[in-house]
């Protein structure tokens, strides 16, 4: 009989215990549940932290006013922008008119809308049916000039108006039209609105037969003067003063996240080791939840610092992309012990770009010995909750912190029942019928500027360009 020779295509039987059968004996070591989505959350990190009794933090401020300096000043909450009733004595028609309860009605009346670059706001030629109040941003006025052609007549912004001509009659022409350079907010009161209130108001009825020109002692920052003498001798009469605040100031209420966590009996009792699931579905639900609150805290309409921003705090990038010269204008709108830049992370990479082109290197050592961005020695953190436009446009915020230094702080509750972290609570609320167990995770937070120079802003700042 001849022998059988094995094919070479068959494989000869093992002689040890494979890799596979083994790995079935073995203990595999593991990682805790991971999620790309946890992020350095630097704002949470790096704010000081208020603890808020009550859930309300109101932040009391000396009573602030420039009437008589031609200027229009607002108030501004979130994403919400009010004239301030007074300040309507700047527009000639109603100059020193000071009558609170209509200033107030008319006041009311004012439409709050937005503009983008080169929206036309008033047109030349076109009646005048309303008065425009330019809250924040920048707008060009042309007109006709003398051989028929275009000419600039000036740009106005901030605190600036036109259209008055509106409140004495409805027959009223526009000489000039007025472009938008910037994105910004006006404030509108139309003819119609007007005349509503100039209907039932003898007061106002009178005031436009009459002129008058009103002056408002204040400081350089607009806030009302305190009389103080100084360098007198003997004993001359001294000036009587008081402080006045502001008689509606600013409450902040405590904003919640929150979610429910349900994990089966069965998963808890019998799936626990070596990890605890119940734990782990806790800390990445947890992390979520932060990552929402630092979210709301840049981005909120009501308290995200974004909003809250004063107009005068808010600056245009010079060229487009963010430069070491925009980072030298918010530090000087934020003179007194500047904490931090917050940025997008493409921003700072933008302002990296323009250094290197510049030739300089803004590295710093931070406040955890670590080497990273800085400018001027006030470091630039990264925050991807700072969106970016599609136009590839973001923003880049510099602040003051800590209550001591009149800057920007963080809100959470002083005391909370089934506290798991500060401002955070975990309880449990039963197992249903089908044996899952659920678990109410709420996180109390919100954030308060405390004067307006704790922060500023610096708009439009181009993260990329086409070459």
């Amino acid at each position: 009989m001849t022998a059988i020779e094995s094919s070479p295509d068959i494989a000869p039987p093992p002689s040890s215990l494979g890799r596979a059968a083994a790995r079935n004996l073995a203990t595999t070591t593991k990682s805790v549940p991971q999620m790309q989505a946890i992020s350095s959350r630097w704002l949470l990190r790096l704010l000081e932290w208020k603890q808020v009794e009550g859930g309300v933090y109101r932040v009391n401020r000396r009573l602030s006013h420039a009437v008589g300096d031609g200027r229009v000043a607002f108030e501004k909450t979130g994403a919400v922008v009010r004239v301030i009733p007074a300040e309507l004595a700047e527009l000639p028609p109603l100059r020193g008119y000071d009558d609170g309860e209509v200033l107030s009605e008319l006041a009311r009346r004012c439409v709050q809308r937005e503009f983008g670059p080169g929206e036309v706001l008033v047109e030349f030629g076109h009646p005048v049916d309303q008065v425009v109040l330019i809250a924040h941003g920048k707008v060009a006025k042309s007109g006709i000039g003398a051989y028929g052609d275009t000419t600039a007549l000036g740009v106005v912004k901030d605190g600036d108006h036109f259209g008055a001509q509106a409140l004495r009659s409805n027959d009223g022409i526009s000489e000039f039209t007025a472009t938008a350079i910037t994105a910004g907010t006006v404030l509108t009161l139309s003819r119609r609105d007007f005349e509503e209130v100039l209907g039932y108001s003898e007061s106002l009825r009178a005031q436009l037969d009459r002129t008058a020109e009103v002056g408002g002692a204040a400081n350089a920052v607009g806030e009302a003067e305190i009389d103080i003498a100084s360098g007198h001798a003997g004993e001359p009469s001294l000036p009587t003063t008081f402080v006045d605040y502001e008689g509606s100031p600013r409450e902040y209420e405590l904003s919640v996240a929150q979610t429910v966590l349900r994990v089966h009996t069965r998963v808890a009792d019998l799936y626990n080791q070596p990890m605890d699931q119940v734990e782990q579905q806790l800390r990445l639900t947890v992390e979520a939840l932060r990552e929402r609150q630092e979210f709301e805290m840049v981005n909120s309409p009501d308290f995200g610092l974004l909003h809250n921003v004063d107009f005068a705090q808010r600056v245009p990038t010079r060229t487009g992309p963010p430069t070491p010269d925009d980072l030298d204008e918010l530090l000087s709108l934020v003179p007194e012990n500047p904490g931090f830049f917050l940025a997008h992370p493409r921003t700072i990479a933008a302002f990296y770009r323009e250094c290197n082109r510049l030739g300089v290197y803004p590295n710093d050592t931070g406040p955890d010995g670590h080497d990273r961005i800085a400018w001027r020695g006030v470091p630039i953190y990264p925050c991807g909750k700072i969106p970016v436009s599609p136009t590839r446009t973001s923003s880049v915020l510099l602040m003051r912190t800590g209550e001591e230094n009149r800057g920007v702080i963080g809100l959470r509750p002083a005391e909370l029942p089934d506290e798991h972290e500060p401002g955070l609570n975990v309880r449990f609320t039963g197992v249903s019928d089908r044996a899952i167990a659920s678990y109410l995770v709420s996180t109390y937070y919100s954030a308060a500027v405390l004067v307006p120079d704790a922060v500023a802003l610096l708009e439009g700042a181009e993260v990329s360009r086409d070459s």
